[in-house]
């Protein structure tokens, strides 16, 4: 019995781990945006995700990380996948992503119907060596 109890709480602090990830992700984009740094304002949410970018620690209907740039404008698909590289080009978050559950990123503007996304497992160098 007493094993149940350690398990709810290893999932409720894995899902504080996620939530946290998102608001600092969120909180660091807001000062970048204020600070003039980022010429856009960024927000991030969890999504469902993309179904055929499972992996063993996915999520069920939480594997989504979507990053949202209110840019007031559509965005051209070279401006998703410059927002997107921020993310995937840091090999040590894409990893924290996945141990946490996510699978997909997606980008997408406020306005408009363009989006990107992508497979997470793609862009963290699992089974190669460590830098």
């Amino acid at each position: 019995m007493w094993y149940k109890i350690i398990e709810v709480t290893e999932w409720f602090g894995e899902m504080a781990e996620r939530y946290r990830l998102v608001k600092d992700f969120n909180k660091a984009a807001k000062l970048s945006f204020i600070g003039g740094v980022a010429p856009t304002l960024l927000e991030a949410k969890i999504t469902k995700g993309d179904s055929s970018y499972k992996h063993a620690f996915s999520k069920w209907r939480g594997g989504g990380f979507r990053i949202k740039a209110l840019s007031g404008r559509p965005l051209e698909k070279s401006e998703l996948i410059e927002i997107g590289r921020v993310v995937l080009d840091n090999e040590t978050l894409t990893r924290k992503m996945i141990s946490l559950g996510w699978d997909t990123l997606e980008v997408h503007a406020n306005q408009g119907y363009n989006g990107a996304k992508w497979a997470l497992k793609d862009h963290a160098n699992i089974g190669g060596f460590l830098n």
